[in-house]
């Protein structure tokens, strides 16, 4: 009897250690990954488009999120949506699609997004009434700037830097363990000179448009650091790489002559290599 006790208690020996031990080639489970954001972020014009998403969303399978998530093997919820605004993280953007706070949880690992740009209307308003300006005056002086002065900037730093804050901090609510990035917008026009066949802004009003970028993606880094977000600085990353530059070098798309049917809009170019930023940013390992 004790000769079978001993061996009883070796066969459950080898039972509990084949149980413990985790299966041979067993990988680490996937990073969890949430994209938030606008049209940046959704890559909307990118073909081929996200057949799973809303189609009012226009988001891209490849987006900045999908190339992250690929390359580091995430595990991929992505709300990304064109036209969002800071409003939209707590509130429905189109009937029936949720508030992309609701894709947080407390065990999301990752999270990224660009958000700020539409809010109160800044970025449309200035890039059509800036284009009907220029158009008017046949691309001479600066007819924007003379007209809407500091108006467009007032508004980011009184409407959109509290908007970004109260945003950031529901999102670390959201998802208290996870590390948030936001990523600055990459620039749109060069700082002087401009190229009214393509982008019909005022030879005087393309440094006053830059500018009016410039206080955007300060406001978004500020916001990032009072709540303790990682920013993601695309201005150096960016620099020659705007819409007026040719196929191949430009991240943005022009209005005119360009690829995309989303105008003024990072290409699939610009998506890639804003994923690869954020990627050296966070120091996001490849095959992770």
């Amino acid at each position: 009897m004790r000769r079978l006790a001993t061996c009883v208690l070796a066969v459950l020996a080898v039972l509990v250690s084949l149980v413990a031990a985790p299966a041979a080639g067993a990988t680490p489970s996937q990073l969890r990954y949430v994209a938030l954001g606008d049209s940046y972020s959704a890559a909307s014009g990118v073909l081929p488009p996200d057949l799973t998403a809303a189609p009012q969303c226009l988001r891209s399978v490849r987006n900045y999120p999908h190339v992250i998530a690929g390359a580091i093997g995430a595990r991929l919820t992505d709300v990304t949506c064109g036209g969002a605004d800071t409003g939209d993280f707590f509130a429905e953007q189109h009937q029936g699609i949720s508030p992309q706070l609701e894709a947080l949880s407390k065990d999301a690992q990752l999270v990224t997004m660009t958000i700020g740009g539409n809010d109160s209307g800044v970025f449309i308003n200035s890039m059509l009434n800036c284009a009907a300006a220029g158009l008017a005056t046949l691309g001479q002086g600066s007819p924007c700037k003379d007209r809407y002065g500091s108006s467009f900037e007032d508004t980011i730093r009184t409407t959109t830097y509290p908007a970004l804050v109260e945003a950031l901090r529901a999102v670390r609510r959201a998802a208290p363990k996870a590390e948030v990035a936001i990523l600055g917008y990459p620039w749109i026009m060069p700082a002087t000179g401009g190229c009214f066949d393509r982008m019909p802004i005022a030879e005087g009003d393309v440094p006053y448009l830059r500018s009016l970028q410039a206080t955007l993606n300060d406001a978004v880094e500020r916001a990032a650091g009072r709540t303790g977000v990682t920013f993601v600085d695309l201005s150096e990353a960016s620099d020659g790489h705007d819409a007026c530059q040719p196929l191949g070098v430009r991240w943005v798309e022009p209005v005119l002559q360009g690829t995309n049917a989303v105008i003024v809009h990072p290409n699939a170019l610009g998506e890639a290599e804003m994923a690869a930023r954020t990627m050296e940013v966070l120091r996001l390992d490849r095959g992770r």
